[in-house]
């Protein structure tokens, strides 16, 4: 009993994902499903495609850029430092030593 309560889903599962292929005609009467009637898409396939892919890259391009981040070669100069937030970049950055650090200090305080 129990395998027949298993079985008849089953079944009826099978049958119902074979109806839409057993609806299709393929006689050359009016109404009839054609094989070459969806070709039409395949005119933009390529295009879209190319799109696709494209952005694609556009993502992973973006992606890596902003893990990356902007090192200090990339950045532009900003308009908004001045000589002193300059100065003490280059200190900290040991392009310059402490004494000439301090002596450009005092020409730039006056």
């Amino acid at each position: 009993m129990t395998a027949k309560l298993v079985a008849l889903p089953l079944f009826l599962s099978a049958m119902l994902t074979a109806l839409p292929a057993a609806a299709q005609r393929y006689s050359d009467g009016p109404g009839a499903w054609h094989h070459n009637f969806g070709a039409g898409h395949m005119l933009f396939g390529g295009l879209m495609m190319i799109l696709v892919f494209g952005a694609i890259v556009a993502l992973i391009f973006l992606l890596v850029r902003s893990v990356g981040g902007a090192n200090a070669s990339s950045r532009p100069p900003s308009q908004n430092r001045s000589p002193l937030d300059i100065l003490d970049e280059r200190y900290a950055r040991g392009e310059i030593d402490r004494e000439e650090y301090q002596q450009r200090r005092q020409d730039l305080t006056g």
